[in-house]
């Protein structure tokens, strides 16, 4: 029996997680769980997990949820999608369904995500992953899909393993658009040049993809944010094609206006905690740890941290 624990039934988790599930909920072969909790986790027990595309939706069940690690069974492959803040006591938690050969793979934002794995687990198989999907938790138990795109990028740069095949092989029989890729680390990057000046800039100016563009001043801030975070990654060697900056900005361009990012929301909603650190705070440290000037991340970094709610 291969064993999948999905963590965090969320967006990202949840529309993954729950194809996953759909695709091997007969199978005698292949179990698929859940690390849910509150009321999300109510709701799957109670009614399952809906996902939403468009006109279509379908009710799956896994074949475990808890919000116990112990309750569930020792995982041949652990997909983390939890929020990057929430990492390192899931990973804690998790120490009941690893052995010796569990691959985990994070779906999570920011780019340090397998180093913190990798502290907690050291011989462990820790991929690199992202995602491209606009999907949210639109209500316990209910994940949406109101995007055009659902791939997902994972793989390695240093091991070469069957088990890495098989799990590309088992999300594909799930219906996902998954790739296996050596150049994984080439993949993390261009999206997270993308999502980092996104959620930086629509967090300082509290608006929209669209209002930041139409503003010149704006848009030229948002245009330097890119180059700045595309000139670290360069400074870490990470190949990227030359016209990196101006592909991106493309892609930006082609978002609907009225598009923000997960970091501004919270920041709307006065979340205790968010990413900041992961997409914001993570380009002014290593910049300083590569000799790279990041004057715009660290003026936009700086007063994102003071409109941070204060730990009580």
């Amino acid at each position: 029996m291969t064993t999948i624990l999905i963590v965090g039934i969320g967006g990202v988790g949840g529309y993954f997680g729950g194809l996953l599930a759909k695709a091997f909920q007969n199978d005698t072969t292949v179990a698929v769980q859940f690390l849910a909790r509150g009321k999300n986790l109510d709701a799957i027990h109670a009614n399952g997990l809906t996902i939403v595309k468009g006109p279509d939706s379908s009710t799956v069940f896994p074949k475990k949820a808890s919000d116990s690690p112990s309750d569930l069974n020792k995982a041949d492959y652990i997909i983390l999608c939890t929020k990057t803040y929430d990492l390192e006591s899931t990973l804690v938690q998790l120490q009941d369904c690893i052995t010796e050969k569990t691959v985990i793979l994070p779906l999570l934002n920011g780019l340090d995500s397998t180093l913190k794995i990798k502290r907690h687990y050291p011989n462990a198989m820790v991929l690199e992953g992202c995602v491209y999907l606009v999907s949210r938790l639109s209500a316990p138990g209910i994940v949406t899909n109101s995007g055009n795109i659902e791939s997902l990028f994972f793989g390695s740069d240093s091991v070469s393993d069957e088990r890495l095949l098989q799990l590309e092989t088992l999300l594909k029989q799930a219906g996902i658009q998954a790739t296996l890729t050596p150049d994984i680390l080439s993949v993390l990057w261009e999206k997270f040049i993308f999502v980092s000046a996104i959620a930086t800039a629509t967090s300082f100016y509290d608006q929209s993809i669209g209002e930041i563009l139409e503003n010149p001043d704006k848009r030229d801030t948002l245009l330097a944010l890119l180059t700045e975070v595309y000139t670290l990654a360069k400074a870490k060697k990470i190949p990227l094609p030359e016209d990196s900056v101006a592909t991106t900005l493309a892609n930006i361009e082609t978002l609907p206006f009225a598009a923000t990012s997960s970091l501004h929301s919270d920041f709307k909603n006065g979340k205790d905690q968010t990413e900041l650190e992961s997409l914001t705070g993570y380009v002014v440290s290593e910049g300083l740890n590569y000799a790279i000037a990041t004057p715009v991340y660290e003026k936009l970094y700086s007063a994102l941290q003071a409109k941070k709610k204060p730990a009580l």
